[in-house]
């Protein structure tokens, strides 16, 4: 009976009338030929010759900015809450430091949390294009795992900077196989997608782990991305950067004890959604690594934007187009604008419907108003960090500013970091018309900010809470950070 059973089976390509050929490929590619596995091959492989000297200065550059404003970020309502919820929840671990609390210690993983959740808080953070928030993902994660790790066993300070500038490159990879990427956000807040994986990549080398395992880094990480852009604008928003920085993390940690995961989860795969799923437009291509040690990091190509101001980034654009109207206002009075002499303001900005807020009610709505930036350096000519405390937005000057606000979206302002522009537009009680206008505010990647802004920035952030010759300190460590043996001297100085 078997044997005439086994007469009659034909192949399924046979019975269907299909050529072999036809079958074949739709067979499983190689491992090695996926974009995937192209991914966890570069993480693993990827040499710190590979780092060229633009590429440090700029990765020192951001890992100086990104302390600096998670210590400041240490001081506000919402870093607080989320570390009483960690100190209260969770079982003590003290390993990995907190930042500007000091003798305060938490398991690795709850500590990149919380010191993600800092470094978010003000939306002080340092900003990228395609738009993301790359360094505030990936560096408490560093840290945290640096801290883990035994006194022997410290990465040095250059092994240290190649993990971050991983963990930098393959956020910016993944968002360059997107179009929709290049825009400001409307479903997912990109550093909960892009972040988490970047994350995932930097301690996925930290571990040492071979291609495969970093691979599956990113595979589990992929399940532990995404946060909608609806909570944008709440005390919500700063737990997205907290959550990258965490969940990538603890994706690396399962892959290093074998946990496994989709080996295609990189690739576009027909009718099975994988990182695709995050971007519509999604068309990945390999990361290939050069064999001649002549690979170019994104951030050489692409630097970084430094916020003078704790804002969302579109805010700059009109703080610095209405601090221009501001100098030529101040000249016709007694040195300080008044809402007397404005009947009304016209603010030409792009379409983007998540920072259009004519009348915010706290901080974080604040942080992303169009119109609060544009009123707030109107009357006093600049935004600061003082511009967002519960006593400047209630101020009747600015509430009657805010009143007179109109908004028009040309066509040819995109709501892309890259190419968008501000324009306020002041009409005078006499009838007098002043205009400004803000193609690259200062900060910006076309126009970044010099080493000594961007010291002063850190030494007003981190002083506000550490004492200055800590500041200093720490400014010298993360100059020399790519000649230390170990990067104990930087974990010491968060301690």
């Amino acid at each position: 009976m078997i044997s005439k059973l086994q007469k009659t089976i034909r192949p399924v390509w046979a019975v269907r009338g299909l050529h072999k050929s036809a079958v074949e490929v739709l067979r499983r590619p190689a491992p090695e030929d996926t974009v995937t596995a192209s991914f966890g091959k570069f993480i693993s492989e990827v040499k710190p010759q590979h780092l060229s000297s633009v590429v440090l200065h700029r990765s020192k550059r951001m890992v100086l900015d990104s302390i600096g404003v998670g210590v400041i970020g240490s001081t506000t309502n919402v870093f607080e809450l989320a570390l009483q919820h960690c100190q209260h929840m969770y079982a003590p671990d003290d390993i990995s430091s907190v930042y500007g609390r000091r003798g305060t210690r938490l398991s690795p993983t709850l500590a990149a949390f919380v010191n993600g959740v800092a470094t978010h808080s003000m939306d002080f953070d340092d900003t990228w294009h395609p738009a993301t928030h790359p360094s505030g993902a990936v560096l408490p994660a560093v840290l945290a795992l640096s801290d883990m790790m035994s006194a022997n066993s410290k990465p040095s300070g250059l092994d240290f900077l190649l993990a971050f500038n991983i963990g930098i490159e393959i956020q910016g990879r993944l968002m360059r196989f997107s179009n929709e990427a290049h825009n400001i956000p409307k479903r997912f807040h990109p550093p909960s997608v892009v972040g988490t994986m970047g994350s995932a990549a930097a301690c996925a080398r930290l571990l040492s782990l071979d291609p495969s395992q970093c691979s599956h880094a990113l595979a589990i990480a992929t399940s532990l991305s995404g946060a909608p852009m609806a909570n944008a604008a709440t005390q919500s928003k700063p737990l997205h950067i907290g959550n990258a920085s965490r969940l990538g993390l603890e994706a690396a940690l399962l892959a290093s004890r074998g946990l496994e995961a989709s080996s295609l989860v990189l690739d576009a795969v027909t009718g099975v959604a994988g990182f695709n799923a995050f971007y519509e437009d999604y068309v990945p291509q390999p990361l290939e690594l050069s064999n001649d040690d002549g690979h170019m990091f994104l951030l050489e190509e692409q630097d970084m934007g430094f916020k003078r101001f704790p804002a969302h980034l579109g805010m700059h654009w009109v703080a610095d187009a209405a601090a221009s109207v501001h100098k030529i206002l101040v000249g016709f009075g007694p040195g300080t604008v008044s809402p007397a002499q404005v009947q009304d303001i016209l603010l030409r900005v792009p379409k983007s419907k998540y920072i259009n807020r004519p009348f915010p009610d706290s901080e974080h709505e604040a942080r992303h108003s169009f119109q609060f930036n544009a009123c707030s350096a109107l009357l006093d000519g600049e935004v600061t960090v003082q511009s967002f405390t519960p006593a400047a937005l209630r101020r009747p000057d600015l509430l009657a500013l805010l009143s007179r606000v109109r908004m028009e979206h040309p066509q040819d302002n995109p709501a892309n970091f890259n190419s968008m522009y501000g324009e306020v537009q002041v009409t005078l009680v006499g009838g007098d018309i002043l205009k400004g206008h803000c193609d690259t505010f200062y900060g910006h990647w076309r126009n970044p900010l010099t080493n000594e802004s961007l010291r002063k920035k850190f030494r007003n952030n981190a002083g506000a809470v550490l004492p200055s010759e800590k500041v200093e300190r720490l400014i010298d460590v993360v100059e020399e950070l790519d000649r230390l043996g170990d990067c104990r001297a930087l974990l010491s100085q968060l301690q």
